[in-house]
């Protein structure tokens, strides 16, 4: 089993895109909420500046990613909490000995740094693989077979749960069967995955149920 972080592990991805359009908007791109989780989500901040250069025709400042992390480290050292309902679903796999990592396009500091503030290091120390890791992030598979090879498992018998269209995307490409958790990202932009859910506890009761996760189908399962 591989976890993304940001959003299925930690409740970070409200804090992050707040920031993150707060930045942008700030240095002369008009930005929403809205539009950096339809654009942005799943990626790294240098996704980000490659994308934001492109479409602006101009760079942004040498210290984008600096002030970025700033900011979101003093609003997840305020505000952040674990998804509710992920330790319960690691106490199965674990009751299960079904072994499990985190995969993340965050950086090795952020990563740490989430797992660390909500109570979960302790649980993935070891197990815990970033972007830095590999020499393609999401929406390339690398990150994603690194983990599973780290795990000694096949691709497709290792199933990802992820939060963001690149990160389902990256995924699909590596073979692997994933479970779309929108409970901040609209469905609509996940539905590459094999099930869509609202929260961690209706993936738990699909990883209980275990293969074939096809047998529920494309259809967003909704909220309850």
């Amino acid at each position: 089993m591989v976890f993304d972080n940001d959003g299925v592990l930690v409740d970070s991805e409200r804090l992050a895109n707040d920031v993150l359009a707060r930045l942008l908007t700030g240095l002369g791109h008009p930005t929403t909420f809205e539009e950096c989780v339809a654009t942005y989500l799943g990626g790294t901040i240098q996704r980000v500046r490659e994308l934001v250069e492109a479409a602006a025709g101009r760079t942004l400042p040498a210290d984008f990613e600096d002030r970025y992390h700033l900011d979101l480290f003093a609003a997840l050292d305020a505000g952040l909490v674990a998804v509710p309902g992920v330790a319960s679903v690691l106490d199965e796999l674990e009751r299960s000995a079904v072994p499990y990592c985190v995969a993340s396009s965050g950086s090795r500091e952020r990563i740490e740094r989430t797992l660390r503030k909500v109570g979960l290091w302790d649980r993935f120390e070891g197990r815990a693989f970033s972007a830095e890791d590999v020499a393609r992030g999401k929406p390339a598979p690398d990150l994603f077979l690194r983990a599973a090879a780290c795990l000694g498992a096949e691709p497709a018998a290792t199933v990802v749960i992820e939060d963001s269209p690149l990160g389902v995307e990256a995924a699909v490409a590596a073979g692997m069967p994933v479970v779309g958790l929108a409970a901040v990202t609209p469905p609509t932009l996940l539905e590459d995955a094999v099930v869509v859910v609202a929260t961690m506890a209706q993936a738990g009761a699909v990883i209980r149920a275990g293969p074939p996760l096809d047998a529920y189908g494309s259809s967003f399962v909704g909220k309850g």
